[in-house]
This record gives structure tokens, sequence and C-alpha cells, in this order.
């Protein structure tokens, strides 16, 4: 089971829900921070047995002894990585996804192929939680191919919790494709509800099921609630705005260890999930 958390701005609740579902899941668990330009899992779990693996992605290098300035190279890249005016062609690494569509067509065969760092992958547990976490280097623009990384590590046998990055850009999409199902965290204001819109959109859009939890709830006011009653979506949790969660949340403490009396509205979500899985409906 892939669970995906997601949300379709930053500062919802995203990694809040992620870390106390994990906490509380009564199997092994792995909890895989795919938010690789700011991973802050980590920050609430006392994790220990670190281990951390360089990730790169192949980027063309050109032979100008062998290039005859074909262009075929130039042609076939969709985010013009490698182009040519009728000269040896010019590369430009960081805009490379990697897929070797360049060396392919070269018919002199003068594109070899050089691995460029993008990240590093860190892994570390706590009980029954092994946190897998991302995290993009400095200066690198494309955060998709660290996250599939990411994924790549996840085994089929292990039930996982993936926090996704906010927004609903190309590193989001990337990171709940293949889930089973995503929870989209939002708040009760205007701007809550635009945002799950666009999040709502993009999960049907990758034909993905998905629930709702309401972050702050008593902050706002009901149209959170009366779009997803419109829109047939389950709201699975609703998070009270509570002080002394913040209070929590800013000293690194989970919200179900500071304060007991929520356990049991993560408990309730993570029976949905397990129904979810068995039945297909909630």
């Amino acid at each position: 089971m892939r669970i995906s958390v997601a949300s379709g701005k930053g500062g919802t609740g995203k990694t809040t829900v992620s870390v106390n579902m994990a906490r509380l899941y009564d199997s092994d668990i792995i909890l895989a921070d795919c938010d690789v330009e700011e991973p802050n899992a980590h920050l609430f779990l006392n994790t220990d047995g670190h281990s951390e693996e360089s990730i790169s992605i192949p980027v063309p290098r050109v032979d100008e002894a062998r290039c005859n300035s074909c262009g075929e190279c130039g042609r076939i890249c969709e985010y013009s990585a490698i182009v040519t005016f009728g000269t040896t062609p010019l590369v430009f690494p960081e805009m490379c996804h990697g897929c070797g569509g360049c060396t392919l067509v070269c018919p002199t065969e003068a594109i070899t192929e050089t691995n460029r760092p993008i990240g590093v992958i860190e892994t570390s547990k706590q009980n029954n939680i092994t946190l897998i976490s991302g995290k993009l280097l400095v200066g690198v623009a494309m955060a998709p191919p660290l996250i599939r990384a990411v994924k790549n590590r996840l085994p089929k046998t292990v039930s996982a919790i993936l926090d996704a990055p906010p927004g609903t850009s190309c590193p989001v999409m990337a990171a709940i494709r293949d889930s089973d199902i995503v929870l989209l965290v939002t708040e009760p204001t205007p701007f809550g509800l635009h945002d799950l819109m666009l999040a709502v959109d993009m999960v049907r859009e990758l034909q993905v099921p998905c629930g709702v939890i309401v972050n702050r709830m008593g902050s706002g006011d009901d149209r959170v609630h009366r779009f997803c009653a419109g829109e047939n979506i389950p709201i699975l949790l609703e998070i009270p705005d509570d002080r002394r969660i913040a209070e929590a949340y800013s000293r690194g403490i989970l919200m179900v260890e500071a304060l007991p009396e929520y356990r049991t509205l993560f408990q309730s979500l993570i029976l949905k999930i397990k129904k979810f899985e068995k039945t297909g409906r909630f």
C-alpha cells in the first residue's frame, strides 16, 4: 500500500499528517520524504543507523573528433539540453532529463554519457519506521529524477507513506504517480479551497483515488466541506485549530506524543485507509 500525502500549496500540514500517521502505524512502515527540495520529516524522528547514497543522472558528452554536426541529437531532445547550429553540439547539463535519446540517434556514435550528481538519498530507522529522504543538491533545478530514485528504493512488501512536495507541478506528479491513494491536506479557507481544487484536478488526471484532510478546522468556513460533498470526495480527518499543535511542531515534537488525545484521530485515519485497501471504499 502506497499512501501519498499531498496538497495544493505549502504549509497546510502534509508533513504533520505524514509523520504522525507513521508513528501510529501498527506494523513496519516506510516514510519516504519526497519533498526533496526541502525535506523535513527527519526533524520529527530521532532515527539512527544513517546511510547515504549519491544519486546521478546520465548527461551527454560529445566527442568533437567523431561528430559530423548532423543535428539529429538536437532534433530529438524535447528540452533543448543539446543543440547544434551546424557546428559541434552545445550541451546544457542543467536542462538534461537523462533520457539517453541523443546517444541512440547519433549516427557516428560521437555522444557518450557521463554521470551528473543531482542529490543524495538518506536512509535511517526508528522502531518500526524506516525513513528514506531525498535531498536535492544546491543549484540542481529538476527534482523529479531524484524523487523517482527515492520511490525506486521502496520495497513492494512494506507499506509506504510518501510525503510529496507542495503544489501541483511536475515534482508532485512524480511523487504521487502509481500511489494507491492520495491524501490531500487543505485548510477551510478561500485559499485552501482554491488550491484543493487544483490538487483534485491533478489527482483525477492521474486516476488515483483521493480523500481530504482538513487541517486547522475551525479557523475558516465550510466551503471546503461543501466542495467535497459536491464532488463526492470523502473527508477522512479533521484536525482542530489548536495552538498547542503548532507549539509542539515548532519544537519538533509529534502531535500524537505531545497531545495524546489526538492519537485517536490518526488511528481512525489509519483504519479508514486499511478498509480502503481491502474493499476499495471508505
